[in-house]
């Protein structure tokens, strides 16, 4: 495995024999952890369907999950999927950035059908993070990327966690530091008559209608045959359980707290995580993943997770801990 650092500001890393090492891997069907701004992405060439097979071995992710195509441009994105008068808008405003726009897949895209799922549908995203949209110019494919950790576990915001999940996977990480957004990708669905949201993130719900000039209903959660990315009931769970909306602090529990003051019994908490003492939803989003992963390794049964606001940002924030705290597929068939 090959680890190398880039300054996210300066990018005289596309030129270094690093980041040629991975386009190179890209090009040869191997594994390369990339940093978005949402989180960290377990990259592969998304028109070769063994790369692809490579990806749900090694995160362990059901093959009728299908994953997010990451593209340079919407130019390169239009080559890929039928882009209605809404997707075009949607990429308009947010891209790049962490919104993915699921239209209809065009039938001469090289995607293999393994990263759709075998769906009619495909997920295309313009990154922010220069070092997903330079990999995908100069390898010259779509680059399929979910976030680079076990399926259903906490995602990564940092090379650190991609290594300890994946390390023995990967051909080349590429360390950025923390992922400056912290939960994923946005998804909306630009199929059908209405728009519709599949999975709340990175850019909030009122941002979107705004632009859309119309609401829509968010998707119901789907273990079966799901249309995107993060719609199963149960994902981004540590191994200790969650209680959410916590008013208090449990003998044993660790606490993931939001703002001042802490609840009762926080004294007595195993260990304590505060994604935002200012109450700050943007710093809360940035550090959720990184903070349930630290929470997680005390080894405490159970993590309390005080109350955080439903507006904006905390919308993926409450998705994101509401799926952590679902029962496990495990526990779903007893």
């Amino acid at each position: 495995m090959r680890r190398f650092t880039i300054d996210p500001g300066n990018e005289s890393w596309r030129n270094s024999e690093d980041f040629r090492a991975a386009v190179t891997a890209i090009r040869n069907g191997l594994l390369v952890a990339v940093p978005t701004e949402t989180v960290y992405g377990l990259a592969a060439d998304a028109t070769n369907a063994l790369a692809c097979a490579s990806i749900y071995a090694a995160k362990g992710r059901p093959s009728f999950n299908p994953l997010i195509a990451h593209v340079a441009s919407l130019e390169d994105a239009e080559r890929h999927g039928v882009f209605d008068e809404r997707a075009r808008k949607l990429a308009a405003a947010f891209w790049p950035g962490p919104l993915t726009i699921v239209v209809e897949k065009r039938p001469d895209s090289p995607i293999a059908d393994l990263a759709t799922a075998g769906l009619q549908t495909v997920a295309l995203r313009v990154p922010a993070a220069a070092a997903m949209r330079a990999l995908a110019a100069d390898s010259g494919c779509p680059i399929a990327a979910p976030s680079a950790n076990r399926s259903g576990r906490i995602s990564a915001t940092t090379a650190d966690a991609v290594i300890e999940d994946l390390r023995d996977s990967l051909a080349v990480v590429i360390d950025a530091g923390a992922t400056p957004v912290g939960v994923e990708s946005t998804i909306v669905e630009c199929v059908g008559p209405r728009p519709r949201l599949l999975r709340p993130g990175g850019v909030p719900t009122n941002e979107i209608e705004a632009v859309l000039g119309e609401t829509f209903q968010a998707a119901a959660p789907n273990d079966t045959a799901p249309t995107a990315p993060g719609m199963l009931t149960s994902h981004y769970a540590p191994a200790a359980r969650m209680r959410l909306d916590a008013k208090s602090v449990r003998p044993g529990e660790a606490l993931l707290a939001f703002g001042l003051p802490l609840p009762p019994g926080s004294e007595q908490a195993m260990a304590v995580e505060n994604l935002s003492e200012s109450a700050d939803l943007t710093e809360a989003a940035a550090r959720l993943f990184s903070a349930l992963r630290r929470l997680d390794a005390t080894g405490a049964k159970a993590i309390a997770a005080t109350p955080i606001p439903r507006t904006g940002l905390g919308e993926a924030i409450n998705d994101r801990l509401r799926r952590a705290a679902a029962p496990r597929p495990q526990e779903n068939a007893t």
